[in-house]
């Protein structure tokens, strides 16, 4: 089969498409026929290498997958060829004390598809049956591989972390990429007013017609002192970052009483500064989301499914353009997410 892969870690020039061996199911497998797969920022973080991550060479990346059943293992019910599935990219084990209440992404064995283990960048890739929901007839495989990673992140971090409500103020940064288009969605859906930073004036305008109340452009001003003046100088409930270092000082400073920061990546570093009396004179919360249970999963899966949340796709472009999604990606020009079809 066809497949983009690494076979070393460095930048986009170490990207490779060719042949590769076509994947068996285990008993509890299924094949999946790749129509379509999504990029994430975890795809170049991989190709580049990370801390204590060891992959198997050649490796192949992509965590969403959308495609059709081509081959079920031995003891699979319920699906067959022909059925079309979108795929959960997280990985767990069903045993530990995480698990066995629903917190999947706390998994003791947590592992992520095309991280951790060879993911959907090819023609056919295997998957856990569990792993999979059913595509309904209509939905296309563009829109159902955009949505999986960006929106499980969104919803734990917004909903089930941040715990946002109908009339709180929610505050996304970085709004042009995947989880953050997803994260403004889901605040508006659930009645919050919605506040999002981004780069550039054509950004400023999409992320406004997905939905944000303010769309502030942070080459332009400063981001906190126009949150602060938005909110008539009380701050925000919740803010939902992906940013990290670059912005984590100016954000926390934009924080109501009682407010919480939920940070999901560092894609420009990983060493915020923090003013800890800020934190304690206003009674803060700073806490980690990563992906999510299956529950969550399902549920926002549901929405999108029902037409109420709406996975954002910048382009569309063949497997033989890998390396150029890649450095477009980096580049950070990307609104919402890139979807290669092998």
């Amino acid at each position: 089969m066809r497949a983009a892969y690494i076979e070393e870690h460095g930048g986009p020039e170490v990207l490779r498409v060719g042949e590769l061996p076509d994947p068996e199911p285990g008993a509890s497998e299924v094949v999946v026929e790749v129509r379509a797969v999504a990029l994430n920022h975890l795809d170049l973080w991989v190709r580049r290498g990370l801390p204590g991550l060891d992959v198997e060479m050649p490796h192949v990346g992509g965590s969403d997958v959308a495609g059709i059943v081509a081959s079920v293992g031995s003891e699979v019910r319920g699906w067959e060829p022909g059925d079309r599935v979108v795929v959960n990219p997280s990985l767990w084990c069903e045993r530990c004390e995480w698990c066995m209440r629903g917190d999947h992404s706390l998994c003791s064995e947590f592992r992520i598809l095309g991280e951790h283990v060879a993911g959907g960048l090819a023609e056919r890739t295997s998957v856990p049956a569990r792993n999979l929901l059913r595509l309904p007839d209509g939905f296309d495989f563009e829109r159902a591989a955009a949505a999986p990673l960006v929106f499980q992140t969104a919803w734990r971090a917004v909903i089930t972390r941040g715990k946002l409500t109908a009339g709180d103020t929610l505050l996304v940064t970085g709004a042009s990429g995947g989880v953050s288009t997803a994260a403004v969605q889901i605040g508006k859906l659930t009645g919050a007013t919605v506040l999002a930073i981004t780069s550039g004036p054509h950004n400023v305008e999409r992320v406004l017609n997905l939905g944000a109340d303010v769309a502030i452009d942070r080459l332009e001003e400063d981001f906190s002192r126009r949150v602060w003046v938005e909110t008539g100088r009380r701050g925000v409930d919740v803010i939902v970052d992906g940013v990290g270092q670059a912005i984590w000082e100016p954000a926390l400073r934009t924080l109501a009483p009682e407010g919480r920061l939920v940070t999901y990546g560092a894609t420009t570093g990983a060493e915020g500064r923090l003013d800890i009396r800020r934190l304690f004179w206003r009674q803060g919360t700073i806490m980690g989301s990563t992906m999510s249970g299956v529950a969550d999963f399902e549920r926002v899966m549901g929405l999108i499914f029902a037409g109420r949340l709406s996975p954002v796709v910048d382009e569309v472009l063949p497997l033989d353009r890998i390396r150029a999604a890649h450095a477009r990606l980096e580049r950070g020009d990307v609104f919402g997410k890139l979807v290669m079809i092998p």
